[in-house]
C-alpha cells in the first residue's frame, strides 16, 4: 500500500489497496503520452473515476471523452485503449487484482527489453494482459 511507480511520459500510479478481490490504485498522468496499443484483461473488470481532468478512451471501439466527476467501466475481454487529455487523476480499480499490480511495477522499474523478453512477459502476465492484435 501506498507504493508509487512512475510509468512512462509522466504517469504516477499510486497503490491503495491490493486485495486479492481488488486493486485499488491513483493514477495521475501529465496528458503527454500517447494511447497504449489496443489491449484487454480477460477476467478483470476496470473501473475508471476521473478526479480531475479529462480522459479520451476507445473502448470496444467506440470514442468517448470522459470528463472530472465521471464513472466508466470497461468489462473483461473488452478491446480498449485510452490517454489523458492534459494533466488528469483517476481513481482506477480491477477486479479481481490478480497480478496486475506484479505486472505494474515489473513493467515500470525493470520492463522487458528486446522482442524474446516482451513475448515472454506478456505470456507470463497473459491473465492480467492481452494485445489484441488490431
Amino acid at each position: 500500500m501506498g507504493q508509487e511507480l512512475s510509468g512512462p511520459d509522466g504517469l504516477v500510479l499510486r497503490i491503495v489497496r491490493n486485495e486479492p478481490e481488488v486493486l485499488e490504485m491513483e493514477a495521475s498522468y501529465s496528458g503527454d503520452g500517447p494511447m497504449p496499443p489496443s489491449h484487454f484483461h480477460p477476467s478483470q473488470t476496470e473501473r475508471f473515476e476521473v478526479l480531475e481532468g479529462a480522459m479520451q478512451t476507445v473502448i470496444d471501439g467506440v470514442e468517448r471523452v470522459y470528463a472530472s466527476g465521471s464513472v466508466f467501466e470497461v468489462p473483461p475481454g473488452t478491446p480498449h485503449q485510452m490517454a489523458a487529455e492534459g494533466p488528469t487523476r483517476t481513481r482506477w480499480e480491477v477486479r479481481p487484482a490478480l497480478r496486475t499490480a506484479e505486472f505494474f511495477e515489473r513493467m515500470y522499474t525493470a520492463p522487458p527489453q528486446g522482442a524474446e523478453e516482451g513475448a515472454e512477459f506478456l505470456r507470463e502476465f497473459s491473465e492480467e494482459f492481452r494485445l489484441t492484435g488490431g
